[in-house]
């Protein structure tokens, strides 16, 4: 009979790390939430002004982040951070929300958009086709089909790190390629002189676009505070798009040098993304108009503001070479859907092996398979990702997970400052950069966010605050099981 491994496998190198970064970041979003934005904030200035501001809070964070990851290099990343600069408790909140919400929330969303693209090519795998109904449930093809792929990459993962880690390369090396394929095609093909005119001849004027049913129910001119209001709710979608960066300090134990790599690896693969995504942008503005007609039938009509199903990157296609093309750019968009979650998938579990080692969690999960991976934390982080496939749409499920996540990044950079006091003495191989400024910019920015989130988004964020404060009696009660357990 085969043994269970004793311990993890150092098999990522620099070149797999920073893949894990980018794969892990880049997954439907640019495609897609560009629409949100435009109606959000009406300019094409100010479209760009969103994702630029939200690839310095990124970086911010990544170079900040650098330094927790060199002294801390062990499995679980974030959750041991939090769990060293407070207390268990808030060590455990993390983890508790990471898997209730932010991290199979995130993986969710990831597989209904892969559905999303899938049904382009097979309209079989529409939402509009429901296969069954269960006690009032309406279940589509579209959803089946989410969490089949999340099933497929699991047990892709229990397999090893080694196959994880293929997988993940081959991916995100394809989804580099089409990315850059559609920027330059925008740029040097698909630029007209339409959108140019549109775009570029009035940068700066800001509307809040609201839609209801297809239809434009309000056009609201914004200046001052609703300006930074806009801008803030705006960001919703461009923070979701360039999340899971922190991902690849949850595999700090498969890492071959962890605290020379994982800093590294946050640097190149957050900066390499917010290049991108801004030039991503630039090209759609070059290839679209930003405002639009939601009655209009031709992608040039309905504008990034209202590109069908929010689909930017398959418009633009469209409007170069015709519908061969939106099919083509639905592929891409399929396999980059597809590594992102093949990235979220490994990492996540990870989290849930340190907290079952420190009894927070199922005790199962706290055991690698003979592959060296923690198996039973995969199976359960697929079946929470699964469950949460049936409950909303991409949209609501974006909506809930940034607002969770922005909770515990303020904490975890509030977290170098108590360190700092803490432990003055512990090795930093990587210190902050500019601190205590940078961290302490970051923490200002991302406050501000979260309050505007509150205040113009409360049906989703107010109830991911609700899940992290469930998460205060589920410590205690473990706590308790767990000391009634050992005292039997």
């Amino acid at each position: 009979m085969q043994q269970n491994s004793t311990g993890f496998k150092k098999e990522l190198s620099l070149f797999d790390s920073s893949m894990l970064v980018i794969g892990s970041m880049i997954g439907s979003g640019i495609f897609i939430v560009s629409a949100d934005i435009a109606r959000t904030v009406g300019s094409p200035g100010l479209l760009i002004i969103v994702w630029l501001l939200t690839g310095i809070i990124t970086l911010i964070g990544a170079l900040s982040y650098g330094e927790l990851a060199g002294m801390m290099p062990k499995a679980g990343g974030q959750y041991i951070y939090l769990r060293e600069a407070y207390n268990p408790l808030i060590g455990f909140l993390y983890g508790w929300t990471l898997f209730t919400v932010i991290q199979t929330g995130t993986i969710a969303a990831v597989a209904v958009a892969f559905a999303k693209f899938t049904s382009i090519l097979i309209p079989w795998f529409s939402y509009n086709n429901i296969l069954l109904n269960v006690f009032g449930l309406n279940i589509s093809a579209a959803q089946l089909l989410a969490i089949f792929s999340i099933f497929i990459l699991s047990f892709i993962n229990i397999l090893g790190i080694r196959e994880g880690k293929i997988v993940q390369n081959i991916f995100t090396l394809s989804k580099i390629i089409a990315l850059c394929a559609l920027i330059l095609l925008g740029i040097f093909i698909g630029a007209n002189s339409v959108a140019i005119s549109a775009n570029f001849s009035d940068l700066w004027s800001a509307t809040w676009t609201q839609v209801s049913q297809g239809k434009i129910m309000n056009v609201q001119t914004l200046s001052g505070f609703t300006l930074l209001a806009a801008i803030g709710a705006a960001m919703v979608g461009s923070l979701f798009s360039s999340d899971a960066w922190n991902n690849i300090t949850f595999t700090a134990s498969e890492v071959k040098n962890p605290k020379k790599i994982i800093p590294l690896s946050l640097i190149i693969g957050t900066g390499t993304v917010t290049l991108i995504y801004i030039l991503a942008n630039i090209s759609y503005l070059l290839v679209l108009p930003l405002r639009g007609n939601p009655e209009g039938v031709a992608p040039a009509q309905l504008g990034i503001q209202f590109a069908l199903d929010d689909r930017i990157g398959t418009a633009a296609a469209e409007v170069i070479f015709g519908e061969p093309a939106s099919l083509i750019m639905a592929i891409l968009i399929m396999m980059s859907t597809f590594g992102c979650n093949n990235g979220l998938i490994l990492a996540g579990a990870r989290v849930y092996y340190s907290m079952a080692k420190d009894n927070l969690f199922f005790k199962s999960a706290a055991k690698l398979n003979r592959r060296a991976v923690p198996a039973s934390a995969l199976i359960f982080q697929a079946i929470w990702a699964s469950i949460l496939c049936l409950s909303g749409t991409y949209g609501q499920l974006l909506d809930y997970v940034i607002f969770a996540v922005l909770i515990f990044y303020i904490l975890t950079i509030s977290g170098i400052f108590v360190l700092r006091r803490k432990q003055p003495d512990a090795d930093r191989p990587y210190k902050a950069l500019a601190y205590p400024f940078l961290p302490f910019l970051y923490i200002l920015l991302a406050l501000t966010i979260s309050i505007i989130l509150l205040l113009y988004k409360p049906l989703y964020t107010w109830p991911g605050l609700l899940i992290v404060l469930i998460g205060i009696p589920v410590y205690f009660i473990w706590e308790a099981f767990n000391n009634r357990s050992h005292n039997k």
